[in-house]
């Protein structure tokens, strides 16, 4: 494993899980919003998204998580990872973490409340197609999430980190 790519709606811990992956494999962590949306989240045109993605992805090892919904290019990424991890958790418990953290946009909690209907369809085939020969784990909960860590050496067991 050494380019793992995180999917899944806003709120189901995407960061978290990277930066857990992290720690315990030594593998650099790159979340994807902090370099999609400008300070005034205005998102990054397609093109240069799929540039910047390109030059990241060029990287020998690497966690990137984010999935940005209808802005984003999975493609860059996917055609690279070798393995990927879609969070795939309730729609309640996304939308009470992303209450947590701001109100957002009005994109993004369409988004978020169309996740699962959507956008997992489109995600699911784009890891068809685009990383057919990538490991893909799908968690449907936080304990799932916290199995898969320990699974793939992200975790002690006993002390979770999702």
């Amino acid at each position: 494993m050494r380019r793992v790519v995180v999917l899944g709606p806003g709120g189901s811990g995407k960061s978290t899980f990277a930066r857990a992956l992290g720690a315990t494999t030594g593998l650099p962590v790159i979340e994807l919003d902090a370099r999609f949306w400008s300070p005034a989240l205005e998102p990054t045109p397609p093109g240069a998204w799929r540039r910047l993605q390109a030059d990241l992805a060029a990287a020998d090892a690497w966690i990137m998580d984010g999935d940005l919904g209808p802005y984003d290019v999975l493609d860059e990424r996917l055609r690279r990872a070798d393995t990927v991890v879609v969070l795939d958790l309730a729609r309640w418990r996304c939308v009470v973490r992303s209450l947590r953290r701001s109100w957002g946009r009005a994109d993004y909690w369409r988004w978020v409340l169309t996740w699962r209907r959507r956008s997992r369809p489109l995600v699911l085939r784009a890891v068809a197609e685009q990383a057919p020969g990538a490991a893909l784990h799908v968690a449907r909960s936080p304990r799932e999430a916290d199995r898969l860590l320990t699974d793939l050496g992200g975790s002690t067991p006993g002390r979770p980190a999702f």
